[in-house]
């Protein structure tokens, strides 16, 4: 067996603590050997959880150690820095999403990791929602027909607002829900069908001061004919379908989110037999007006990122995301903002 590939984890906030630490820690494949943060509590938590990594206070300690992999869960406005930094010392780099806040920041990376032969990957977790999965198997299998409309949401109830950076930042530094949240919404799309011939975006702001948005609607016409309508935001205090997907043969109708994220939140291990698993009643629903039925739902599967990885790694596998396909997702909020720039101006 290969030795493990070991791993700095940059940040322990909500990304390292809930998305990274447990699947790193899970996989075999990789040792989760530093964790940085500069938060006492947050330190504390990560020695908790993860007794046998070392913790220390920046990113220069870490890159410091013999490491093969570093995992960047910081705030976007630090990844391109830290990448760079990471590349620059021959090592693969994982970049949560939204990658780095521009599109020149993407292809600077992209270029720099090619010229160091060095893997470069972005964690776009959400390709792996059991939802997502279930309807990719509905569109492949041909149950939709010709799909027409796909409609996508991650909508909340949190009038207060985007809580600590999210809402503080500047939309050129990463700040936004489009860049949060949006991210996902736009990857799933590009993913479902392909490249966009045009992009339609309004972004608002409704709690609180400074420009980042926490309410995002996106518009894309894909060169495939598929009209994708996207939109996240805080102020859902009636919920509306998570997907809504109109095709020429059946629709389907899923309410509810994922149950990843709430799973290893409450500290359930991935290795447990129901993680991933959504109840009957969270099924969608695909039908026609002659007629509904439940889709049984594919099991939720975070930890394929990491699997996927560690034979990329060690194998010369496929990286689990292509940070071109990163870039894109980049090139559509560039253009959203860009639009409501040219809006507010007029």
């Amino acid at each position: 067996m290969a030795p493990p590939i070991r791993t700095a984890l940059l940040g322990f906030g909500l990304s390292g603590r809930v998305f990274h630490g447990p699947l790193i820690a899970h996989d075999p494949a990789f040792s989760l050997d530093v964790i940085v943060t500069g938060n006492p509590e947050r330190a504390a938590s990560a020695r908790r959880l993860h007794p046998t990594a070392e913790v220390v206070g920046t990113a220069a300690e870490a890159l410091a150690r013999d490491l093969d992999l570093v995992v960047i869960g910081t705030p976007p406005g630090s990844h391109f820095s830290l990448a760079e930094a990471a590349i620059d010392r021959g090592l693969a780099v994982v970049v949560d999403k939204p990658f780095v806040p521009t599109g020149r920041e993407a292809e600077a990376l992209i270029a720099s990791a090619r010229a160091a032969g060095t893997a470069l990957t972005v964690y776009q977790n959400r390709r792996w929602d059991a939802d997502f999965l279930t309807l990719r198997q509905l569109i492949e299998a041909g149950e939709l027909g010709q799909v027409h409309t796909f409609e996508s949401r991650f909508e909340r109830w949190k009038p207060e607002g985007l809580r600590s950076w999210k809402g503080d930042t500047a939309l050129a530094a990463g700040g936004g829900i489009l860049a949060d949240l949006g991210s996902h919404l736009i990857d799933q799309a590009l993913q479902l069908f392909g490249p966009v011939r045009t992009v339609h975006g309004e972004t608002t702001r409704h709690a609180g001061t400074g420009e980042a948005d926490d309410d995002a609607f996106v518009s894309l016409l894909h060169e495939s004919g598929v009209r994708s309508r996207l939109s996240a935001n805080l102020i859902s205090a009636v919920p509306s379908p998570r997907f809504r997907v109109l095709g020429s043969a059946a629709g389907y109708v899923k309410w509810g989110l994922d149950s990843q994220e709430r799973a290893l939140g409450e500290g359930v291990s991935p290795g447990d037999p129901q993680y991933g698993v959504e109840p009957e009643e969270a099924w969608g629903t695909l039908g026609t007006p002659e007629g509904t039925r439940p889709v049984p739902a594919v099991r939720g599967a975070y930890p394929e990122f990491y699997r996927l990885l560690g034979e990329a790694l060690t194998g010369g596998g496929p990286l689990p995301v292509d940070p071109e396909e990163s870039l894109a997702v980049i090139r559509v909020i560039e253009e959203v903002h860009r639009q409501n720039r040219a809006a507010r101006e007029h």
